[in-house]
C-alpha cells in the first residue's frame, strides 16, 4: 500500500500525526526512468521520521505515513504544481507552473533532488505525472482529511503535525552553524499561538536549539489544513537529520534513541496543554 495511517486502539487525545516524505519504497519504474541511483535519490527523504514519532500511537494519536518517495510525488504541494520543461505533452491549464517550488524544482513531481541534481534522464508523459496525482496524491489527502474531520469531530478541535526532517548543513539560527529543530507555524496563521509557544519551550527546555519559521515556515500541508479559528490546528517540525542519523549511510547514529525518547516525552506534553484556546472561536466565545 502507498501510504497508510497507524491508529491506536483509541484515539485518546485530538492530535494527528502526519510523516509525508518519510516513504522509502521506490518504484523499479521510477528507478529505471531516474538517471540517479537509490542513494542519491534518498537524499530528499525523511529517513525514519515516521518510526521517530512512533511513539504517538501508544500515546492514543494516529500517525499517517506515506510509503512512496517524495522524490517521486510530494504530497505537501499543490495538487498540480508541475513544471512544463519535465513532460511531453501539454499540462492542463489548471496546472501551477509558476510558483517557486516550482521554480526550484520541487513541485509536486520533483524535477531535482538536493543541491540541484536532476532526476529524470528523459522528459515524462504528462500522462504519467496525472497518474500519481490522481490515484496516490488525491487519495493520500482524502484520508488525511478524513481523519482530522473525525478527529475534530469527536473532540471539537484537533491539531496536526506535520513532521519532517532537514539536512543537517540547512542554517537556521543568527551566530550559529545550525538548528536542531525548526517549527512553522505559517507565521502564526496555522495554528494557535499558546501550541507553537508551548513546542518552542518543550524543545527548547530538552536541551535543542529551537528556531521558528526560518528557514521553513510550514509547506502545503500546514497552510491548507491550518485552520486556527474554526478549530484545526496546523504546526511544522523540521529534524535535523544529523541528530539521529549518519546522512551519508543512512543509518542511525547514537543519538536515535534520545531523540525519539525525547519526542515521545514532547508529544506527550504537548498533546497535555490546557485545550481552552484550541476551540472553535465562536465556541470559545460563547
Amino acid at each position: 500500500m502507498p501510504f497508510e495511517v497507524v491508529a491506536p486502539a483509541e484515539q485518546r487525545i485530538p492530535f494527528v500525526f502526519n510523516s509525508p516524505h518519510s516513504g522509502r519504497v521506490y518504484p523499479t519504474a521510477f528507478l529505471e526512468a531516474s538517471k540517479l541511483d537509490e542513494r542519491t535519490l534518498r537524499r530528499s527523504e525523511d529517513t525514519f521520521v515516521d518510526e521517530l514519532f512512533a511513539s504517538v500511537v501508544p500515546l492514543g494519536a494516529p500517525l499517517m505515513r506515506a510509503h512512496f518517495p517524495r522524490a517521486w510525488l510530494d504530497v505537501n504541494r499543490e495538487p498540480y504544481e508541475l513544471d512544463p520543461r519535465m513532460f511531453e505533452g501539454d499540462l492542463p491549464p489548471y496546472a501551477n507552473i509558476r510558483s517557486l517550488r516550482v521554480a526550484g524544482g520541487l513541485g509536486t513531481i520533483a524535477r531535482v533532488v538536493s543541491e540541484n541534481v536532476e532526476i529524470y534522464a528523459e522528459p515524462m508523459p504528462v500522462a504519467e505525472a496525472l497518474l500519481r496525482i490522481e490515484t496516490i496524491y488525491k487519495p493520500y489527502h482524502e484520508r488525511l482529511r478524513q481523519t482530522l474531520a473525525t478527529t475534530h469531530e469527536r473532540f471539537g478541535y484537533c491539531v496536526l503535525v506535520d513532521c519532517h526532517s532537514m539536512p543537517s548543513t540547512v542554517r537556521t539560527l543568527p551566530g550559529r552553524a545550525r538548528a536542531d529543530i525548526v517549527l512553522g507555524d505559517r507565521y502564526g496563521t496555522s495554528c494557535a499561538t499558546e501550541i507553537s509557544e508551548a513546542a518552542y519551550a518543550l524543545l527548547t527546555d530538552a536541551g535543542y536549539a529551537v528556531a521558528r519559521n526560518k528557514p521553513y515556515a510550514g509547506g502545503f500541508i500546514t497552510e491548507h489544513y491550518g485552520r486556527p479559528g474554526r478549530g484545526l490546528h496546523a504546526l511544522q517540525i523540521e529534524i535535523n537529520r544529523g541528530l539521529y542519523m549518519n546522512e551519508r549511510t543512512l543509518q542511525p547514529n547514537a543519538g536515535y534513541d534520545r531523540l525519539a525518547a525525547d519526542l515521545a516525552n514532547f508529544a506527550a506534553a504537548l498533546s497535555s496543554l490546557p485545550d481552552a484556546p484550541f476551540y472553535p472561536l465562536a465556541e470559545a466565545a460563547e
